[in-house]
């Protein structure tokens, strides 16, 4: 049998919510400290509940609950405040993020690096941060967090292919290598340092990160990237 548990305040966001019932929303969470969890919000739907206008998408919160099983029984949801709504490019790059997490990130699963990565991403996309720096930074941290993440070289010069099965390995001078995920020395050290002002790096990143996520996801499609490639390629 399923512990019974109860939480009283964990920073959390809704990552996604569907009407449950006649009144209620079942909701995926993303927290703080117990990972990702399907919650039911009682009584959500409901003309004025106090619920509806708090249990927004990419709004820092404090939620409670408690139950057992698969689904526990949402006991509080107060705004954190300081985030503007994402609007425009930006909300569709948050709705990318969350896709990503909800595909990728198993249920009951904890990272607290997942958060924090998520946490930074959307304040940085309310706050009007260039757009593809902000989702490849999240996609790197997300992706280590999972394990899916490279070992860098601890010497950076020429060029690196990557290899699924052997990470990043150095090109031979000369050698091409058509068709592949290649970085330069430039962008490895760009990454190092936290520079994402060469459009060079965000390009071999993309192409690196995007490689990587394939994989991940076995071959299935991402419904936000399709949207994304329209609005940012």
């Amino acid at each position: 049998m399923a512990r019974r548990q109860r939480v009283e305040a964990e920073p959390a966001y809704v990552l996604h919510a569907r009407p449950w019932r006649e009144t209620s929303l079942l909701l995926d969470v993303l927290t703080l400290e117990h990972g990702r969890l399907a919650l039911v919000a009682k009584g959500a739907r409901r003309p004025g509940s106090q619920l509806r206008p708090v249990l927004l998408t990419f709004q820092p919160l404090v939620l409670g609950w408690s139950g057992a099983g698969e689904v526990r029984t949402l006991t509080r949801a107060d705004w954190a405040g300081g985030v503007p709504l994402l609007q425009g490019r930006a909300l569709w790059c948050g709705y990318y993020l969350n896709e990503l997490v909800l595909r990728l990130l198993a249920r009951e699963d904890p990272h607290r690096e997942v958060f924090l990565a998520y946490d930074a991403a959307v304040r940085a996309l309310a706050a009007g941060e260039a757009l593809s720096p902000v989702l490849r930074r999240f996609e790197l941290a997300f992706l280590t967090a999972l394990g899916y993440g490279l070992d860098w070289p601890h010497t950076v010069a020429g060029r690196y292919r990557f290899e699924p099965r052997r990470g990043l390995v150095p090109l031979r001078e000369g050698e091409s290598a058509p068709g592949e995920v290649v970085l330069s020395a430039e962008t490895l050290e760009d990454l190092r340092a936290g520079r994402w002002s060469r459009p060079e790096t965000l390009a071999e990143v993309r192409a690196l990160t995007r490689r990587l996520i394939d994989h991940a996801l076995d071959g299935q499609e991402l419904q936000a990237r399709r949207m994304l490639r329209e609005l940012l390629e």
